[in-house]
Order: C-alpha cells, then structure tokens, then sequence
C-alpha cells in the first residue's frame, strides 16, 4: 500500500531543506530524486505515483529552489549540496538508497557517489549535465555587483517560464496551465535572485573525466533523443566515462523526461533496480 506524499523540513547544515517522502513506508528500496537548474520537486509529480507504487520515495528540492532556504550564508557548489543532501538523509535514518538526478541535479548526483559510494546501490542520470566548465572569471567577478541579482531577474524573464518550457519539452501541448503555474511558483521569491547569483559564483563546474571513471555505482542514463539543453551527446559520452553505465534513448522526447515520459522512465527505472 502506498503512502500520501508528505511534505517536511528539516534544518541541514545551517538551512532548512525541504523534501517529500512518498510511497510505500515498508518498500525494501529507497529512491532520492533530485532536479534540475531553476525547478523543483514539482518536476517529478508525474513520476513520483508511478515510483511509489515499488518503491519509498524521497523528492528533494535542492538550495535554492523550490521550499529550501535561500540564505546568503549557504555555499552553493555541487560538493557542497552533494554533502548537504547526504546528510539530510542521515538525519531522516535512510541508510542505503538509489539516486536519480534530472539535468543539474544528475551532477549532485554523481558528486554523492564519489562522496558515498557505499551508501549507493543505483544511479539513474535523467537528461544529466556533463563536462560544464565553472563559470569564467569575469561572470563570477561581476556576481560580487550588487545589482546583478537584478540582472539574473531581468536575464530570466526575457523568455519567461513559457519561453523555458517551450526550449525543454518536445510535445508543446504537454505545456499547461498547471506546469506553467508549477514552474513560475519558482521566482516568487526574490530572494531567489541573489541566490541564485551566490550559486554561478560557487559552481565548480562538472566532474571531470577522471573523477566519473572512479564511480563504481552502476548508472543508467535516460535521455530524450530531442534534448536541446543537454544534446544526446552528453549522454553517449558519459555511459564512457562511466565504467559501469548503460543509455536509454527515448524518440521524441525533449530535455523534461520525467515530465515527458514518466510511464517509460518508471520502467526502465524499475528494471534497472531489480
């Protein structure tokens, strides 16, 4: 029997991470799911009832986004959410899980296998980002400004939440009021802005060849053949690099995989741990 999603907090590492637990309490395996750059737990709500039904469920959302603090005194590199997420789920007593992380937060994923491999079974890489370098010098110089909290501000909203979610979707028509409001729910915050300022400053960029050849957790890597913000690409070169990985393509299929193909993704996920 699957339980409710329940929505918690809990303070880590000096600032409160919101998570939801969802699932079947008594299920032999865990599952962390982390998502990407400028979203959240929501990113996974079509996912999550289908993982639910095998598995307890656990949707982070990482800092700064969705309900987690968005203070100026957290460090905002991968090693450091990596760290951040691990010990959150020391705190709440999961001991052994599987991670799957969308886009950015497949990098936070890989960054807790090097950190924990042995509370690890399973990766699961969804559109991850890879080979990233860290921003160059004079962007990170000018994230020091005070006002280029405002210019992320004014930088996003160019294209809008509509713009973004036409960029990452294949099917258009999966763009509804609901994903719109989901994703907007984002940026009602300003505190945001500088937040997300303090994260270009801090990125360290992604794992280096070297580092993902020592990752001993098998991965699988699910990716949509009609990605434009992370091209297919990324992924062929990192079921390389990764000694022990396997690619999933899906045709038609855009940058929100879980959004796009949550039916196909749950399988191959349930396959791939079982």
């Amino acid at each position: 029997m699957s339980d409710c999603q329940q929505g918690k907090k809990a303070c880590i590492n000096g600032i409160q991470m919101y998570y939801e637990v969802s699932g079947n309490s008594c299920a032999a395996h865990t599952i962390v799911l982390l998502h990407g750059f400028l979203s959240s737990s929501f990113s996974f709500r079509m996912l999550v009832p289908y993982l639910s039904k095998d598995f307890r469920v656990l949707s982070v959302d990482l800092p700064p986004f969705g309900y987690s603090d968005k203070t100026k005194k957290f460090y905002y590199s991968y090693k450091n959410i990596a760290a951040t997420v691990l010990q959150l789920l020391e705190e709440i007593d999961i001991e052994r899980f599987s991670v799957a992380g969308h886009s950015m937060g497949g990098q936070i994923a890989l960054n807790m296998m090097l950190q924990s491999p042995e509370k690890i079974d399973k990766g699961i890489l969804l559109s991850s980002s890879g080979y990233y370098a860290r921003a160059k010098r004079h962007h990170i110089l000018a994230s020091y400004l005070p006002f280029f909290p405002v210019y992320v501000k004014h930088y996003l909203g160019k294209t809008g939440v509509v713009g973004n979610l036409r960029s990452v979707v294949y099917d258009q028509s999966l763009i509804d009021k609901t994903m719109i409001e989901g994703y907007a729910k984002q940026f009602e915050s300003t505190e945001i802005f500088p937040a997300l300022a303090r994260l270009l400053r801090h990125r360290e960029g992604d794992l280096p060849e070297k580092s993902l050849q020592s990752i001993e957790t098998p991965c699988l890597l699910i990716w949509g053949e009609n990605d434009k913000i992370v091209p297919v690409n990324i992924g062929k070169r990192l079921s390389i690099d990764l000694p022990h990985a396997q690619l999933v393509v899906f045709k038609e299929t855009g940058h929100l995989v879980p959004e796009e193909r949550p039916k196909e993704v749950y399988e191959e996920i349930s396959s791939f741990i079982n």
